[in-house]
């Protein structure tokens, strides 16, 4: 290869380098500086969660843009507060509703961290599903700019559940151990039985979910019982093999002895 092929070779690959980087770099958004938001919550109970974001206007560079959050929670109470560099508030606004928009992070205001806090009461499950469990949107936030465009900065989500389907899923949870702790010996009808538990919570039918996990556990320990009593046989079985041959040994050694005496 000639030096100026080289050199354009060169140049080639080193854009390609460079492109390929800025594409893995995902987009940018402000920093979250801590979060407080629960993993998982009960129908109709109460919910707060709250993030505080800094490095405002970094990343990308802005010197003013707007937040927009939204939630699947129900009757919604947003409070957004705004602190300075010494952490003293310098504006706090609220807004009502699943939604929100309009509230302005500007350099020149003093910002220098946000914090964002929902309040609101968890929904109804409209979907039920084991693994993975079904959850909802706690909070989600964008950053939006003139123009239009926008960069996520964060979700949050929760599992609800009512009584029911908590104590349900309690039974399927204690099911798959007990099968995954029966080690797949002969476990096959307790894995069937498990399935149709999950077929059963999965339509919403908890207390029949409940008894076809416990049958499911039942199976799954008896196989277990089963798999260990046959090992025990096998070790027993060996063992007396071992006691006959060595038992068998020692006859024939002392019937030699007892050869070995006579022609003496």
């Amino acid at each position: 290869m000639t030096r100026t092929n080289w050199s354009h070779f060169s140049k080639l690959a080193l854009a390609l380098v460079v492109l390929l980087s800025v594409a893995a770099v995902p987009a940018g958004a402000v920093s979250v500086a801590s979060e407080d938001a629960p993993s998982e919550a009960q129908v109709d109970s109460k919910v707060t969660a709250s993030v505080t974001l800094d490095e405002l206007y970094k990343n990308p560079q802005l010197e003013a843009w707007s937040l927009q959050g939204e939630t699947e929670l129900e009757d919604v109470t947003w409070t957004v507060t705004y602190y300075d560099q010494t952490g003293a508030k310098v504006d706090q606004q609220s807004f009502d509703g699943q939604n929100f928009t309009g509230a302005n992070v500007v350099a020149d205001d003093g910002t220098s961290e946000v914090e964002v806090s929902v309040t609101g009461t968890a929904p109804e499950v409209g979907n039920y599903t084991y693994d993975p469990a079904q959850t909802f949107t706690v909070m989600r936030l964008n950053q939006t700019r003139e123009g239009g465009s926008s960069n996520d900065i964060g979700s949050w989500s929760a599992h609800h559940y009512t009584d029911e389907s908590a104590a349900a899923r309690d039974k399927l949870d204690s099911a798959k151990a007990a099968i995954a702790a029966a080690g797949g010996s002969n476990t096959q009808d307790a894995q069937n039985q498990l399935n149709n538990a999950v077929e059963a919570f999965e339509g919403e039918e908890f207390g029949l979910a409940s008894n076809l996990a416990e049958d499911a556990e039942t199976k799954a320990n008896k196989a277990k019982q089963s798999s260990q009593t046959t090992q025990l046989l096998i070790y027993a079985a060996g063992g007396l093999l071992v006691v006959g041959l060595l038992a068998g040994g020692f006859l024939y050694w002392k019937s030699q002895q007892q050869t070995y005496d006579k022609l003496g």
